[in-house]
């Protein structure tokens, strides 16, 4: 039996030395050019730091029930990401809320700080989320909010940074 464990560990060791080597003639053949090209390909991110004030909610977004708190990633990340928290205001009206659209970014997840959502999304039925629940929403996926607590607080991390709404529904 230890003999068969030597033989096979001889094996594994002669196997990982090979893609060793293999991996060493690779990034040889690259030219120093191309090393440095792939290593500053994405621009450093700035860094910031946000801090909330008594006047960091804005109605100025997509939803007039809703405040929102951009945290400055947007401008850090040079456009390649936003995250804000969204302020859900008063009683939830389905008149104005629960309308289907979807949105033309490559990744948004929503992370809930306060309060509960429902939401439905297409072809996996309503979720409701509280305090501490997560979900990544799949690109383009149709879905809309069916109800919130009053002074729900969401956190949502979209990219690109400056992604399109499209509103299938008046």
């Amino acid at each position: 039996m230890a003999r068969a464990r030597t033989i096979v560990s001889a094996r594994t060791n002669k196997v990982m030395a090979r893609a060793k080597k293999a991996d060493v003639r690779r990034g040889a053949a690259r030219s120093p050019r191309a090393k440095a090209s792939a290593s500053t390909a994405r621009r450093q991110h700035k860094f910031v730091a946000s801090h909330l004030a008594p006047d960091a909610f804005k109605a100025d977004g997509l939803r007039s029930y809703a405040h929102y708190r951009d945290l400055g990633i947007k401008d850090a990340t040079r456009g390649m990401a936003v995250a804000h928290v969204i302020r859900l205001i008063g009683k939830c009206d389905p008149k104005i809320v629960s309308k289907n659209h979807t949105h033309a970014c490559e990744f948004q997840m929503i992370y809930v700080l306060k309060g509960q959502i429902t939401t439905e999304i297409d072809g996996h039925g309503a979720h409701t989320m509280n305090a501490g629940d997560c979900w990544l929403q799949p690109q383009g996926i149709v879905h809309k909010v069916l109800d919130y607590s009053d002074g729900c607080e969401l956190l949502e991390i979209v990219l690109p940074a400056d992604f399109k709404t499209v509103e299938l529904e008046k």
